[in-house]
């Protein structure tokens, strides 16, 4: 066993290394390329910067390849991201040809890569058009959507679907989040990888001295919530809700960290939004932090008192495991892949309005005991169901089936 591999045993436990090797056994060697459009910033990117390389070190040819657009093409793609979590806006004709000429532009540079490939993996609409753009394809393709797609804005989901219609396969996170698709769909939740500098264990004197660089006072509670400034992620929602909990917190401190995404044109518009609605108010820190700032948000996770997340519409949110994982009660939006993370009353709650946020505040930090017993709950919740070698492992799952078809028995060595 390998470095890494071992690595991921001592959290894991080597049993769950055990059956990875053995799902990979029969997919050894094959070529298997995953495609999205950022390599930084979002969920998405996080997740392939430790899967490929862990598919790597178990026997497979895995690549990750990024798709790249001028901006009207974000505009575009953002545009689709909001139509699919319910926004009933129109995509105007220019955006959509702006979408599809980059999708051809790309597809010339990695048509050879992608059309060798024994698995195609592609992620949310950015790159959805490069299967039809690779006709000579020999491999599998799937189409993996991370968005809450529930209750999609019907026009631009009749557009997409002809896109993705095609593929031999799709991912969702959730089953709410599924359409009806004439191909076999899969349900696999994201993960977060516990060995990542965003998840790892910290010294003491880091978590401090981060503490002092943003100004926070560790004689007072501190809330935190860590995400793009988007508004689906309601970040002038949580301010509200922080100065109704300070009515009876006194001093209660509040942290809004997050950055920016490549695929993202409405962050700067956002986060203006949100820094006038902190205003002047010193308990409010607003932090724009670079993509690779994943041991500061370690250290604000963990020198926390409660992390919150209170979306109003999320695909999963990978925020809010990470909270969980560093023994944090979550109060999370009642939405999309929040409710599979925050089990109600155990791991965290589970909140609609900042009035609701405000009262969760106050009820943990008023009860510290229960608080300690929900953060124990949280920690071994993410260790059995959000950890990147599950996830990893019904990838496998997903490979396999599709490689041996409907085949009565598969020998996996």
């Amino acid at each position: 066993m390998s470095s890494l591999l071992d690595a991921y045993a001592e959290v894991a436990g080597r049993d769950v290394v055990s059956h990875l090797q053995q799902l990979t056994s029969p997919l050894k060697g094959m070529k298997v390329v995953h495609v999205n459009s950022t390599r930084t910033g979002g969920g998405v990117a996080e997740i392939l910067e430790k899967l490929v390389p862990l598919s790597a070190e178990l026997g497979l040819d895995a690549r990750w390849e990024v798709i790249s657009g001028s901006d009207e093409f974000y505009q575009c793609t953002k545009a689709m991201h909001n139509a699919l979590q319910g926004l009933a806006a129109p995509i105007s004709r220019p955006l959509l040809d702006a979408y599809e000429e980059t999708n051809r532009d790309n597809a010339e540079e990695l048509r050879a890569l992608l059309e060798e490939a024994d698995f195609v993996f592609i992620h949310d609409p950015q790159p959805a058009p490069l299967l039809g753009l690779c006709s000579a394809r020999r491999g599998r393709w799937v189409w993996r959507c991370h968005i809450d797609a529930s209750r999609p804005y019907r026009p631009v989901w009749r557009y997409l679907r002809e896109h993705v219609a095609a593929y031999d396969a799709s991912v969702f996170s959730l089953p709410d989040f599924a359409q009806a698709l004439p191909h076999p769909e899969y349900i696999i939740p994201p993960s977060i990888d516990p060995l990542s500098d965003k998840n790892i264990d910290l010294p003491q004197d880091e978590m401090e001295q981060v503490r002092q660089e943003f100004g926070l006072d560790p004689e007072r509670p501190v809330v935190l919530q860590v995400s793009r400034f988007d508004r689906f992620k309601d970040p002038v929602g949580v301010i509200e809700a922080q100065r109704l909990a300070r009515k009876f917190v006194p001093g209660l401190q509040l942290v809004l960290a997050g950055g920016s995404a490549a695929d993202d044109p409405e962050g700067e518009a956002v986060l203006s939004e949100v820094r006038s609605a902190a205003g002047d108010d010193p308990d409010i820190k607003v932090l724009l932090l670079p993509p690779d700032a994943h041991r500061k948000i370690n250290a604000l996770q963990r020198t926390a008192d409660i992390v919150i997340q209170k979306s109003i519409k999320e695909g999963f949110g990978l925020t809010v495991t990470e909270g969980l994982w560093k023994g944090k009660p979550v109060i999370g939006g009642d939405t999309g892949g929040i409710r599979l993370q925050v089990v109600n009353y155990h791991t965290g709650f589970l909140v609609r309005t900042p009035q609701g946020a405000a009262l969760r505040i106050r009820y943990l930090l008023q009860s510290r005991d229960r608080m300690a017993q929900m953060g124990s709950k949280a920690r071994q919740f993410v260790r059995e169901n959000f950890l990147l070698t599950r996830h990893l492992r019904e990838y496998l799952t997903l490979m396999v089936g599709l490689h041996y078809g409907a085949r009565y028995r598969i020998e996996l060595g």
